[in-house]
């Protein structure tokens, strides 16, 4: 059979990684015809892409679903979708108000967060990781960054969740998600003009405040970096939560040097070895030769992290889950002028939420018949994750 991958077919979201393997081997530079992109799976050619945008432009955005792709792209992805210098001011500004001093602030608050969404997973003798704990929590934080108040997260919790999936196959959004994204669009422009009339120590106050000279963010601008935290800070964390909760589950000796204290090291390895995140597209500027083949200008290109970070030019024995490997070239957070602001907060809530949940849990279950995946291009984890816990006595 001929090699075949396309980040819409359910069959390789299931399991992406033999094919990884495959196009790593065989097809380091992949054309797919029918959904009209190019793939690159190593490790060296993803950093080398990541790292040029000069060549490997981000103008058309992240995703290749036509509803995301092109030159609107921004107004889903903020200054993820530019290319200088319009990211390098953005980002600048953006920088301002997400400072690493507001972050460990909110430390003390995630983790009476995580304290409140844990109840299910200790009152009951079973619990869903994915509905009950890893879907409100993030969202909850997030919310709490910017200042979202208690009485609206309910709501932007659905609304994000509607945006993410869909369990239809389909290479496009459904009208469902679009409607979504235009609720959540009027409800942080009518909470950025409230918040413009009267500030609080939260994010949204500081993006407000945040200036270079006499250059500010526009209020568009503002919803637009609100938007892309449903995605860059709500989504990815919520799904690699549970996959390190799966993947905890596949592997009891990891599991319990995971239990046992070492979940900074559980949280690493998770994320090299099943992200949340699989691929970034980009665009290319002008034609690109690789391995013997030429990428055409204007091109799009899938930049395959979750097949990088399974190189074994550069991990050892990797597909191993192993939570003593070095995971320092993980692509999980990208690499090159795109690397993930939010990084940090994204450590720092995994951290807080099970150095919580191992002090409580002793060990646990999962149904995996039950289990449901997500449906997504660019994504990978876990809707549901029914299971049950024997609690630390």
């Amino acid at each position: 059979m001929d090699l075949f991958y396309s980040p819409f077919d359910f069959a390789i979201q299931d399991d992406p990684y033999p094919v990884y393997s495959q196009l790593r081997e065989k097809s380091p530079v992949y054309r797919n015809e029918n959904d009209d992109f190019w793939a690159l799976s190593r490790h060296a050619d993803v950093v080398a892409a990541l790292q040029d945008s000069a060549r490997f432009s981000s103008k058309n955005g992240l995703r290749i679903e036509p509803a995301f792709w092109g030159p609107d792209a921004e107004r889903f992805f903020s200054f993820v979708a530019m290319d200088p210098p319009k990211h390098t001011r953005m980002r600048a500004l953006v920088s301002r108000a997400f400072t690493a001093k507001r972050v460990q602030a909110l430390a003390p608050r995630i983790r009476e967060i995580a304290r409140e969404c844990m109840r299910p997973l200790v009152e009951g003798d079973e619990f869903d990781m994915m509905t009950d704990f890893a879907g409100r929590f993030p969202t909850d934080v997030i919310s709490e960054l910017v200042g979202v108040p208690e009485a609206d997260r309910a709501l932007v919790r659905d609304l994000g969740m509607a945006v993410m999936y869909r369990d239809e196959a389909g290479s496009d959004m459904p009208p469902e998600a679009l409607q979504a994204i235009g609720a959540l669009v009027g409800y942080y422009t009518e909470l950025t003009v409230e918040r413009a009339k009267e500030r609080r120590d939260d994010l949204l106050s500081g993006l407000l405040d945040a200036a270079e000279g006499e250059d500010r963010l526009t209020p568009e601008e503002i919803v637009g970096v609100l938007i892309l935290l449903v995605g860059a800070g709500i989504e990815t964390t919520m799904l690699t939560l549970g996959n390190a909760w799966h993947a905890a589950w596949l592997h009891p000796d990891e599991r319990a040097k995971a239990f046992g204290g070492r979940v900074d090291e559980w949280i690493a390895e998770t994320l090299r070895w099943d992200p949340s995140s699989q691929a970034l597209a980009r665009t290319t500027t002008e034609d690109v030769e690789l391995h013997g083949v030429t990428i055409p200008a204007d091109a799009r290109v899938l930049l395959l992290t979750g097949a990088a970070n399974r190189d074994p030019a550069v991990f050892a024995d990797a597909e191993r889950f192993d939570l003593d490997r070095d995971t320092r070239p993980s692509l999980a957070f990208g690499n090159g002028r795109h690397h993930c602001l939010g990084m940090n907060l994204g450590k720092l809530e995994a951290g807080i939420a099970f150095g919580e949940i191992t002090a409580t849990v002793a060990d646990f279950e999962i149904d995996i018949d039950r289990a449901v995946r997500v449906r997504s291009s660019n994504d990978r984890g876990f809707a549901s994750l029914p299971t049950r816990v024997t609690v630390r006595r």
